[in-house]
């Protein structure tokens, strides 16, 4: 190879690194973030530990969480959110049309949604698995024992698929009672319409604590019949903004690893010389600048919701009304499957 060619190379090579390196443009939805100074966020009609208003119309949970904090990252601003409730049946094409800029609304990445909705799907924010509930008195201790069964499910979900997937793999003939609304589905197996009521684990929990008069009086079986990695989704078509939903899912997870929360931020800023740490908050490096946002996009995003850790506790974790355990959701050098991909 010529000497000359050997240059060449090493011209591209040095225009590619510094191209590389300038700041993203925004994207188009975090343009339109911007322009009305708000996320517009798709979320649950009411889950109470992922999404759901009290009486004051004010929203928490780990889903909301997780959108405060990528407004927090994108707008500095935590409470620069615009809720929009969405049932099953509503929340893709609310995603698809642009009504929402992010769904962030306890829903299973598959491959049909990921490959025919016109849709991303990001980092999941909970590993769930599909199961039971059953009356106390019922005396059933196992899904095996739900042969000629009725089961309320509401429709338009993975939930209603998988339960008659199992029904055929264990012939077990369940009889499915299909609802479009979950509140609705509910109040069916809590009025004695059906014998059991199946969705995520976690949404069980939620609605054993939620609804149930008392909530003694039912349990939930201890078979998981399926997979349900749940997360937000955002639209094709915008990198750029399925990059900054990802990677302020990834920061949170990584503040948590390296002990980052939302007591500490503002001092680790001045005393940490963790060089990961330094990085996340802006201190060292400008990852901001990669992603259309400002320098302390991820130090904002702390401080507003904390930590992954923090937000499973304060939502969804043994403590807190719901009372979960972390189990699979503790990060991955505790056992779980947390694991976010490095910020730098």
């Amino acid at each position: 190879m010529r000497i000359s060619n050997l240059k060449n190379l090493a011209i591209l090579a040095t225009a590619l690194g510094t191209l590389a390196a300038l700041p993203a443009h925004a994207g188009k939805t975090l343009d339109g973030i911007k322009a009305r100074g708000q996320v517009v966020c798709g979320v649950n009609t009411g889950l109470a530990g992922f999404g759901a208003a009290d009486s004051n119309g004010k929203w928490s949970g780990l889903d909301v969480d997780v959108c405060r904090a990528i407004a927090a990252a994108t707008l500095g601003d935590a409470e620069k959110v615009k809720y929009v409730p969405l049932n099953a049946q509503q929340r893709f094409t609310a995603l698809q049309s642009g009504e929402v800029d992010i769904l962030s609304r306890n829903t299973t990445f598959t491959l049909t949604r990921d490959a025919s909705l016109g849709l991303n799907s990001t980092v999941t924010t909970y590993y769930d698995g599909q199961g039971f509930m059953v009356p106390l008195k019922s005396k059933i201790k196992s899904a095996k024992q739900l042969k000629g069964q009725t089961v309320c499910v509401q429709s338009g979900t993975t939930t209603e698929k998988n339960l008659t997937d199992y029904s055929k793999a264990n012939g077990l003939n369940i009889k499915p009672v299909v609802f479009e609304k979950l509140e609705a589905a509910e109040n069916a197996y809590f009025t004695g319409r059906c014998i059991a009521y199946t969705t995520d684990a976690s949404g069980l929990a939620s609605t054993r604590n939620k609804v149930a008069k008392n909530p003694a009086d039912h349990i939930i079986l201890p078979e998981l019949i399926s997979k349900e990695p749940l997360g937000p989704m955002v639209r094709r078509g915008d990198d750029e903004w399925f990059a900054i939903v990802k990677w302020t899912i990834y920061g949170l997870l990584e503040a948590e690893e390296y002990g980052i929360t939302q007591a500490n931020v503002d001092s680790l800023k001045t005393t940490s010389k963790d060089p990961v740490v330094t990085r996340i908050l802006g201190v060292s490096e400008d990852t901001g600048k990669l992603l259309g946002l400002s320098k302390d996009w991820m130090a904002n995003a702390i401080k507003a919701t904390g930590n992954y850790g923090d937000i499973f506790e304060r939502n969804v974790g043994p403590k807190s009304a719901l009372g979960l355990p972390r189990g699979v959701n503790n990060q991955w050098n505790k056992g779980g499957l947390m694991y976010a991909y490095p910020v730098r």
